[in-house]
């Protein structure tokens, strides 16, 4: 057990559009992560938020006839209903129009101008609205954005530099130093061959329009939204705010920042450098995850193609929701989905292994022990005994190396060993038959206390991913709320279950989804 800070976030989202696949896809990757490292004991903060500056929004707002910051208003709710329905445990959620990030963006940019590693100069360059980036000539593909394939515009302007250029052969040693300082491996490759390519000073500030962060320095010029954003991370916590010094010093550098791998050079490249501008502590890991796609292309409103969160929590529910997408999406990797995918892994996982296990378990403690947990069994143990006993004792340190490595799939796939275990255990030690002679008793009080001990296991280790069902099964084997738990290696030892609670069936956890409903 540790009381350890541990900082996690997630990009912070812009408010061009409602919470999507891809953005909740990442929020609860943060959010299981979160949940685990709470029940280990640790002192999480867990951060997400919305960047709510730029030319993009201005000109959205003035479509809708209303000023940018009602614009911004207007969306923020739907972005914290959407958190809420996913059973998201944010610890907060910033807004790049609250004035602590304003104050510590304008701090920031005042020391990095005091100590010199800023100047004045004339920026011209092809420049795309939809995603807020200037890009040189050479750059463009077929004259249009790399990124978002849209037309760009010709802009010049007067703009003030940071100097990025110079800061190449320090992020080079650093990510020789921290190799996992990028995650995965292939993107680590990806920003390395970028800063080899050479860097080049980086505008920081926009004067064609003034939704944004002035500068402190300099009449008329607002920071570039994508610097403003990237600065989320430190004014979250405190950074700019002396009243605020001690917590920014236990919070800061972040273990984790989750991000998409189309924003890599950002987080891993312009990102480190302006923290080391600053003489400020890098974030430990930089994880970017892969698209999320249908039918072999990316989700995107441009294709038509996105699905809706609330609409699948509506069919589905929320723990199969978030289940779903952390078992059969690899972090770090594209990922293909589909309702039928989905469909399957609920009939499969979730109905028919996790949901069937608790029903019939919860049935028979009520139909042969009077719905009380029996005493824990004596004498020897059975090898069947053994190997669910085992499974189970496997199950933290399995889980964790999992975890460890963000590898969602594989620790769901621990616990998922257990639940399949138990099963079985059932199936081959009978309880049904050993009910039929008294003599068979205590053989029976045996199966049903092991069958439910290794659910109450099962439970902890699916919390993270499912936090609902397992506090719902807890609640039915008559335990304290899961969130308690802050010490999940301790609390998942075998035999805690209590003697005497008492446990009740209830309605099915994921009853039965058939394709036409």
């Amino acid at each position: 057990m540790t009381t350890d800070s541990f900082y996690v976030t997630t990009p912070i989202y812009y408010v061009n559009s409602v919470p999507h696949l891809g953005t909740a896809y990442t929020t609860i990757a943060a959010d299981a992560l979160a949940r685990y490292r709470r029940m280990r004991g640790e002192d999480v903060f867990f951060l997400t938020g919305l960047d709510e500056h730029g030319q993009k929004v201005a000109q959205a707002a003035e479509e809708a006839g209303v000023s940018p910051q009602n614009w911004c208003d207007g969306i923020a709710p739907r972005f914290l209903e959407a958190w809420d329905m996913l059973g998201i445990s944010n610890d907060d959620f910033i807004r790049t129009t609250e004035e602590r990030h304003k104050r510590g963006v304008q701090a920031f940019w005042q020391k990095l101008h005091d100590d010199g590693f800023l100047y004045q100069g004339h920026y011209e360059g092809w420049y795309c609205v939809p995603d807020e980036t200037y890009w040189t000539e050479d750059q463009l593909e077929d004259g249009k954005c790399p990124t978002c394939g849209r037309d760009t515009e010709f802009i010049r302007e007067d703009n003030w530099f940071f100097k990025l250029s110079e800061f190449g052969d320090r992020l080079l040693a650093y990510y020789d130093e921290n190799p996992g300082f990028v995650q995965p491996e292939t993107r680590r490759n990806e920003v390395v061959s970028f800063v080899e390519s050479g860097l080049r000073d980086l505008s920081i500030s926009r004067t064609n329009f003034s939704w944004g962060v002035p500068l402190p320095f300099a009449e008329n010029h607002v920071t570039y939204v994508w610097i403003d954003a990237l600065l989320n991370y430190i004014t979250a916590v405190g950074y700019g705010d002396p009243d605020m010094a001690a917590e920014f010093d236990r919070r800061w550098p972040a273990q984790y920042h989750f991000v998409g791998k189309d924003i890599i050079r950002f987080h891993c490249v312009i990102w480190p450098a302006m923290l080391m501008a600053a003489g400020l502590p890098l974030p430990v890991t930089v994880f970017a995850h892969g698209f999320l796609l249908t039918k072999g292309e990316k989700m995107s409103k441009s294709k038509g193609n996105v699905m809706s969160p609330a609409e699948l929590v509506e069919r589905f529910g929320v723990d199969a929701y978030r289940y779903y997408f952390l078992r059969d999406v690899r972090f770090g990797e594209d990922g293909s989905v589909s309702l039928e995918s989905m469909v399957q892994r609920y009939n499969g996982d979730l109905a028919n292994d996790w949901g069937n296990l608790c029903s019939r378990l919860f049935n028979m403690t009520e139909k042969y022990a009077d719905a009380v947990v029996p005493a824990p069994p004596g004498g020897v143990a059975t090898d069947a005994d053994e190997t669910l006993r085992a499974i189970a004792g496997f199950l933290p340190e399995k889980y964790a190396d999992a975890m460890e490595r963000l590898d969602y799939g594989a620790a769901l796939e621990a616990a998922w060993d257990l639940i399949k275990e138990a099963n079985r255990y059932i199936e081959q030690e009978a309880p049904w038959n050993l009910a039929k002679d008294e003599s068979g008793r205590d053989r029976l009080e045996a199966v049903l206390y092991n069958a439910l001990e290794a659910v109450r296991i099962a439970a902890l280790f699916c919390a993270p991913a499912m936090p609902n069902t397992s506090a719902e099964v807890w609640k039915r084997l008559g335990l304290e709320d899961i969130q308690s738990v802050t010490d999940v290696a301790e609390s998942a030892e075998w035999g805690r279950l209590p003697q005497g609670s008492r446990v009740t069936k209830g309605e099915s956890l994921f009853p039965r989804i058939y394709e036409d409903q």
